[in-house]
């Protein structure tokens, strides 16, 4: 009894966790909502598991990293990554929360992690089928009890009035005037709700609170499939690794050799736009890099080495693979640069340079890893990409792109205004900055009016969408004398 009892209050914390869901995410522009609820899901989620978790260290950085990625929504407005992490944020925390709340013995690098993840969802999914199947069958053994279940028919008689009472509330309120303002005095109601939108949004309430319900079931139930089991996967025999290996240096050096003259120069080379140069080079050139990647990790974890000598080549080869993707690395670096002076700055351009250091990073461990094999080399790749992925929410990135690019017209006189224009609030910034340094740019003026009027038009002051950097923006555009 005292069981059912605390499950029913449980039920009742998901059901809150359902509205703050809905009044966060479904109130105009994601902004300091985000946070606030991420710090209430974590309460809950701490509290049920009375703060009992596996995998603290690695739990811990994971969990630092979520609180940036939601403080971007407060601090910064980019966007790209609004749209981003509304996928990227809520992936990331069924992860860690699937990670902190698993055995202690569980390997968390291997591709049996992601099966138990995905298979955490689908049982989800499950119970929550399963949940109601078992609500329904209970209400519809209430019924034939007669007496004895009145008080669960009654309650189902309030559970399907409510809707119901919804529809006509609002229809009686647009029939009679004097019955819209009575009811907007005594219970607030808010009339500029359609009924559409009032189902969706209960809709939503109902459907978040028995996820999350189902979920923390979920993870509270230890499954009894083997996480750790490993994998049937045949080794790759050294003599054909090192033929590979051999075979792709072979090129790579030759590709070196015949293009050493331009291929670290910053002009032109005859024959070629900056287009056709620099962009085509530096994607052409990553991807070979990538490629070298891939080959250097499945060769470091499945080839099978017998004797020294066999060893130490492997470990030349593979040593010399690593430098000579560096030099591509740079070289791709030299001809993206090229291109954005040229065509100055971008979230995709500034994005690649961001993405080759990281590839930086990657093959400077997996140089050290070559020679040291005791090394751990997947914890340390999806370690780096989680840190790099939040390092990239806590940079603000179109601060930098705008600086750039106004830096750049002072020394050129050309600037993209309209790709500014489709940046967030530093974009906004940017271009107040250069009305304010030259207001006779053309079709400048006509874009920050259009600006203006759609920032009066728009009129969001709900305190869910509350962020730092587009306040300011607004700030300074309705003080701007156009």
């Amino acid at each position: 009894m005292r069981n059912k009892k605390k499950e029913w209050i449980f039920l009742f914390v998901c059901l809150l966790l359902g509205i703050l869901a809905e009044v966060s995410f479904l109130h105009g522009e994601i902004g300091v909502a985000y946070i606030i609820f991420i710090a209430a899901f974590y309460t809950v989620l701490f509290i049920r598991f009375r703060f009992s978790f596996e995998h603290r260290r690695i739990g811990l950085l994971m969990m630092l990293g979520i609180w940036v990625l939601a403080a971007s929504y407060l601090l910064y407005d980019s966007t790209l990554f609004y749209y981003l992490n509304i996928v990227a944020i809520p992936a990331v925390v069924f992860f860690h929360i699937v990670l902190i709340t698993s055995p202690g013995s569980l390997n968390w690098s291997k591709l049996s992690f992601v099966k138990l993840v995905t298979s955490k969802l689908l049982d989800s999914l499950k119970f929550l089928t399963d949940y109601l199947s078992y609500i329904i069958k209970k209400i519809m053994r209430s019924r034939k009890r007669g007496n004895n279940g009145i008080i669960q028919q009654v309650m189902l008689g309030i559970v399907l009035a409510v809707p119901l009472l919804f529809v006509i509330i609002q229809l009686l309120m647009s029939a009679d005037e004097a019955f819209r303002q009575f009811v907007q005095r005594m219970f607030y109601f808010p009339t500029e709700r359609n009924i559409v939108e009032i189902g969706f949004r209960i809709a939503f309430i109902l459907i978040a609170t028995l996820f999350f319900f189902c979920v923390f079931k979920v993870l509270e139930k230890k499954t009894k499939r083997e996480i750790n089991q490993s994998v049937s996967v045949r080794d790759f025999p050294a003599p054909m690794a090192a033929t590979v290996l051999i075979l792709l240096n072979a090129v790579y050096l030759l590709f070196i050799a015949v293009q050493f003259q331009y291929f670290f120069h910053d002009g032109l080379h005859e024959g070629f736009t900056y287009a056709g140069y620099a962009r085509r080079g530096f994607f052409e050139l990553s991807c070979v890099t990538l490629i070298n990647w891939i080959v250097l990790l499945g060769f470091l974890r499945r080839v099978k080495v017998e004797g020294l000598r066999t060893k130490r080549l492997l470990q030349i080869l593979n040593s010399l693979l690593i430098v000579t993707s560096g030099i591509l690395l740079l070289s791709s670096w030299n001809r993206l640069t090229l291109y954005e002076e040229v065509y100055g700055f971008t979230m995709d351009r500034l994005l690649a340079h961001s993405f080759m250091v990281f590839l930086i990073l990657i093959f400077a461990y997996t140089l050290i890893r070559v020679w040291l094999e005791n090394l751990p080399i997947l914890h340390f790749y999806l370690i780096s990409a989680f840190l790099f992925y939040t390092l990239l929410n806590a940079v603000n990135l179109e601060e930098i792109i705008v600086e750039n690019n106004l830096e750049r017209y002072e020394t050129t006189g050309k600037i993209d205004i309209h790709y500014l224009n489709l940046l967030g609030a530093e974009g906004t910034k940017g271009l107040i900055a250069l009305y304010e340094q030259e207001p006779d740019y053309p079709e400048l003026k006509l874009l920050l009016i259009d600006k203006k009027e759609r920032l009066i038009d728009m009129n969001d002051d709900s305190w869910q969408s509350f962020n730092f950097a587009r306040k300011k923006a607004e700030k300074l555009l309705m003080e701007l004398e156009l």
